[in-house]
Formats: C-alpha cells, sequence, structure tokens
C-alpha cells in the first residue's frame, strides 16, 4: 500500500479529474428541440398511447411532467389517467405525448459523443444519455468548473440539447454529482471535499446501490452514504458479498476503476452536419466520400473488418433516413465503402440535406489476414438490407437500473 492508502499503481485521486455527462431527460429534451414550442411544456416520450394501442410505458417524462406523478417505466394508462394529453384537455393540466423516435435521438446523441470526444482523451460511452470523461490533461482542479462548463456550453449549442455535469475525483462520486443539481445542473466535488459531500447523501443514491439493496441496507440501519461510510465493513461483505466492500469504498469516496472506453464497437461511423439545408447533391456527396475515407481509414487503424456498409440522410426537419447494403462476407476495402456509400447516396439526389454519415458494421477483430471482396466469388452478391441508426453502439450494464440516472427508461444505446 501507498502513504496514501492506494494500491500500488492505483490513480492518485488528488490529480484525476472524471466527469460524468448524463443528457436531461433527453428523449423529451431532443423532442424539444425537434418543437421548440414544447418548451417548458410537459411532454411525454413513450409508447402505447397511440389509437388502437392498449399496452405501453413512459420512456422519459420532464420535469413539468414528473410534477404531476408521470414517471419513467409507468404504464401508459397510468400517466394519462395522472395527465391527460393536451388535445384531449386543453384547459386542466395536460401533457404533450409523443413517440419514441429512436433514429432522431441517436442522431442528436451522436452530436453530444462527438463533442465529448473532442473535450477528452479517454470516453466511456454508458447509453445513449450519459458518459464518463477523463480529463485529468485537459485541466486542471482550479479550473475544472470552468471546464466543465465548456462541455454544458458546447452541448447546448452545438447539438441542441442539454446537460448536467459531475466532476470529481473518481467515477462513482462524478455520477452522484451528476445527479445533485438537476437539471442542467453542474457540481464540482475536489478530492478534499469528497468525504463531505457524499456524507448526507440517500443511500439509494449511492452508484451501484439501487432501490432493492438500499432497501437491504435501510433494515440495517444504513440511511445515507456516511452510514454506509461509517458501517462495519466484513458485516457489509457477509451480507452482500465482495459487492459489500465496493460499496463501503464508493461511499468512502474510494472508486479506482479508470475511465477505459467500452470494447470492441459494433460499428464505425462519421457523420457532418451543414450549416442548413443543402439541395445540391454533388456537394453532399463529395462530402459523404471524405466521410466514407475517414471510415476506412478509422476501421483498418483498428483492425477491423465489417460486412455492412450503411448511409445516413437527415433531412428537413429532422427526419432520418438510413440505407445500408450487407456483404457475403468481412471485407477490409475503403474503395469499395465510397462505392457503395455513394451508391445508396443516390437515393436522395433531390433531397434537401441537413446531414450526411457513413458507417461501417458488422464489425470483426479476428487476426489473420484481412478480406477484400474480390476474395469472395462472384455469385455472392451484396444484398440491400435494412440498417439502425448511426453511431456506434455500447451496451448499458453501467447501468444500475433499468432506467439512467434522470429516470429515462433504456430503450437504447448512446
Amino acid at each position: 500500500m501507498t502513504a496514501g492508502g492506494r494500491l500500488p499503481g492505483a490513480p492518485d485521486p488528488t490529480e484525476r479529474i472524471v466527469l460524468h455527462v448524463d443528457m436531461d431527460c433527453f428523449y423529451a429534451s431532443c423532442e424539444r428541440k425537434r418543437e421548440p414550442a414544447l418548451r417548458g411544456e410537459p411532454v411525454v416520450v413513450g409508447m402505447g398511447y397511440e389509437a388502437g394501442e392498449t399496452v405501453g410505458a413512459v420512456a422519459t417524462a420532464s420535469y413539468e411532467a414528473r410534477a404531476h406523478g408521470v414517471e419513467s417505466a409507468q404504464a401508459i394508462s397510468t400517466a394519462l389517467e395522472r395527465l391527460p394529453r393536451r388535445a384531449d384537455d386543453p384547459d386542466g393540466p395536460s401533457a404533450h405525448y409523443r413517440p419514441v423516435d429512436l433514429d432522431y435521438y441517436e442522431d442528436v446523441a451522436a452530436d453530444v459523443k462527438t463533442i465529448l470526444h473532442d473535450l477528452a482523451d479517454t470516453v466511456r460511452e454508458v447509453s445513449i444519455d450519459e458518459a464518463y470523461l477523463d480529463v485529468t490533461d485537459r485541466t486542471a482542479w482550479d479550473v475544472a468548473a470552468g471546464f466543465a462548463r465548456h462541455v454544458k456550453q458546447r452541448i447546448a449549442r452545438e447539438a441542441g440539447v442539454p446537460a448536467s455535469v459531475g466532476v470529481a475525483p473518481d467515477m462513482s462520486t462524478a455520477k452522484i454529482a451528476s445527479d445533485h443539481d438537476k437539471p442542467d445542473g453542474l457540481v464540482v466535488v475536489p478530492p478534499d471535499e469528497v468525504e463531505s459531500f457524499l456524507a448526507p447523501i440517500d443511500v439509494a443514491d449511492v452508484h451501484g446501490v439501487g432501490p432493492v439493496r438500499a432497501r437491504e441496507l435501510r433494515e440495517m440501519g444504513i440511511e445515507t452514504a456516511g452510514d454506509l461510510a461509517d458501517a462495519d465493513p466484513y458485516a457489509l461483505i457477509e451480507r452482500f458479498g465482495e459487492r459489500g466492500r465496493d460499496l463501503h469504498e464508493r461511499a468512502l469516496g474510494r472508486d479506482d476503476r479508470p475511465v477505459e472506453p467500452r470494447d470492441d464497437p459494433k460499428s464505425l461511423s462519421r457523420e457532418s452536419a451543414f450549416d442548413g439545408p443543402v439541395g445540391d447533391h454533388e456537394r453532399v456527396r463529395e462530402q459523404a466520400l471524405t466521410l466514407a475515407d475517414a471510415v476506412a481509414d478509422r476501421a483498418r487503424r483498428k483492425d477491423a473488418l465489417y460486412r455492412t456498409i450503411g448511409v445516413k440522410v437527415v433531412t428537413p426537419p429532422y427526419d432520418v433516413n438510413t440505407r445500408a447494403r450487407s456483404l457475403p462476407g468481412p471485407v477490409d476495402d475503403p474503395a469499395l465503402v465510397r462505392d457503395v456509400a455513394a451508391d445508396l447516396l443516390a437515393e436522395f439526389a433531390d433531397a434537401s440535406v441537413r446531414k450526411v454519415g457513413v458507417r461501417v458494421s458488422n464489425l470483426s477483430f479476428a487476426a489473420g489476414e484481412q478480406a477484400r471482396l474480390g476474395g469472395f466469388g462472384d455469385e455472392h452478391a451484396p444484398e440491400e438490407t435494412s440498417a439502425t441508426a448511426d453511431g456506434e453502439a455500447v451496451d448499458a450494464t453501467d447501468a444500475t437500473d433499468a432506467t439512467s440516472g434522470d429516470g429515462q427508461a433504456s430503450l437504447g444505446d448512446f
């Protein structure tokens, strides 16, 4: 052990600066970006309230809707009882209900992701609406608040949605900090204030606890993070196994987990937005070919082969269109990425375009000689397939429960 009680090689908490970025009511914020008239109004995003639908759930609710008892993962029937649709009750308390549009949300999330990767050397994407950043080499503790404010301002200006940011020496405290002053919050917890910041926090809000374990901890007389920090660690281990030790350490502000990117991505993409809708197809095509080169180069640098090539075209107002083509086997062929992207893009020759993107997916990272399409027989012609929205897919296994820190049901990845 080092003098400060750290394991050899563990990060120095007085030096490390971690940001947790959590998008506020992300799906509802995206709907407000698309429809500015919804700002300040109760907004509920979910499925099941459309004509003919009888079963569904709330994906997320704005804070204005939450004030009326509407919550994520709640049955739509319950939400409608507590807060009718505006069209059904224009004079009383009511909300604007919108169906989940995951393609659009992923498009906005891609803009956020681009900003985060530009501002940090290491980013861990947790879900569609949250990520950790290690910015130790980008800022210092005496100016960390200003750096975090810059992150928030860039997201608001360039992606058009609000974010809450927590800054701390470790991941679990940073996550608690981002939840502490929502919405549009900014909380900085310097190393010498971690324990005092955590002490009064409700035990259910300690990262990794969740409602079930919180109930079990309360049965042990543990109500706050301070109580958890003061508890006998051996009693916690006896009750919860090694997880008990982890929770005890996090309540003390000791979380040595490094901010690391996820495992190999499922896809690689590049996107570019124009200043406004562009009706010149040649200009759009040229931009797409530049993106195709960038994606193919990135795949080669990662030693990735791909079986699917796709494009994304965003047309006014914010309609997300995706097209993709599956190949007979995994390849590394930059020229093919350009050709397929141009071919798929031809469908939109007469459209006005806000944004264009190119994506390769169905990746494999097996060692060995990289293939090219010419290595497969001519009898295997590429097959047209549908595609999901662009962006590197990640899972949400860091999430403690089925909802994000902002109470949004997890329906997709970041």
